[in-house]
């Protein structure tokens, strides 16, 4: 059986729970080496125990996205436990509460766009030398579909997601010429991960499930696995000439 990422060195940011899990298993079990990257050491080493435990080669690496030294040690880390990288997933993200736009505080609105935007400026800072080097590369960067249909009570956080989304496309550009393709996933609402309570403002109960599973025209909410399954292909050969696209994982809900 052929592997799609055979061999091919992957870091996923935020990936000690949630998506960034359903992602770092889902590239493993198609032969990537996977570092795991999250600043709660506890869980990363189990997601990478549970990555071994299936066959799959990871091991783990803390480092806060938001700081240069933490990033560029990350993607060091990359080329000497594998030689090289091939893929950097820019999943770690974080969400002020749901509230009016004027009730979020100067420090949330700081976070917001440190986690979800200044993030892949760190990460382009000092993953595109080595992409050079290596004569390519490949950025899948999370974004959401708050980015492209943003509602009220996420404000700030939207704006940030779009500020992923236009920055993906215009990388996708300049960085082209160097064989270093930049690509999005947008992931619609998921109960199950751990910022799931903030974006909906309050308790996770059954009534709040039921308003947001109705504007998702499919009817069900995106999985983990659904996104794993978009950063395969973007990381996969197959994907060698798609770059600057955003890929709505969303049961049609930005239709």
């Amino acid at each position: 059986m052929n592997l799609r990422l055979e061999n091919k060195s992957v870091i996923v940011t935020g990936s000690g729970g949630g998506i960034g899990e359903g992602i770092a298993m889902r590239l493993a079990a198609e032969g990537a080496q996977v570092i795991v990257n999250d600043i709660n050491a506890g869980m990363g080493e189990k997601v990478v125990a549970a990555i071994r435990a299936a066959g799959g080669k990871a091991s783990f690496f803390a480092g806060d996205v938001t700081k240069s030294a933490d990033m560029k040690a990350l993607v060091e880390a990359a080329v000497q436990r594998h030689g090289k990288l091939d893929v950097m997933v820019n999943n770690a993200g974080w969400t002020h509460r749901n509230r009016p736009a004027l009730e979020v505080s100067e420090d949330e609105f700081d976070k917001c766009y440190a986690v979800n935007m200044k993030s892949i400026y760190l990460a382009t800072v000092h993953a595109v030398p080595v992409f050079r080097a290596n004569k390519g590369g490949s950025f899948i960067n999370i974004a959401s579909t708050a980015g492209v249909r943003p509602r009220p009570g996420l404000t700030w956080y939207n704006g940030s997601k779009g500020a992923v989304i236009t920055t993906s496309k215009s990388l996708a550009a300049e960085l082209g010429p160097d064989n270093i393709r930049v690509n999005c996933i947008n992931p619609v609402f998921n109960p199950d991960t751990g910022l799931a309570a903030e974006f909906a403002g309050g308790e996770i109960n059954e009534a709040i499930k039921a308003k947001f599973r109705a504007t998702i025209p499919l009817g069900r909410f995106s999985t983990a696995l659904d996104v794993a399954n978009a950063a395969l292909y973007l990381a996969s050969d197959e994907a060698s000439f798609i770059s600057g696209v955003c890929i709505e994982v969303d049961g049609a809900r930005c239709v």
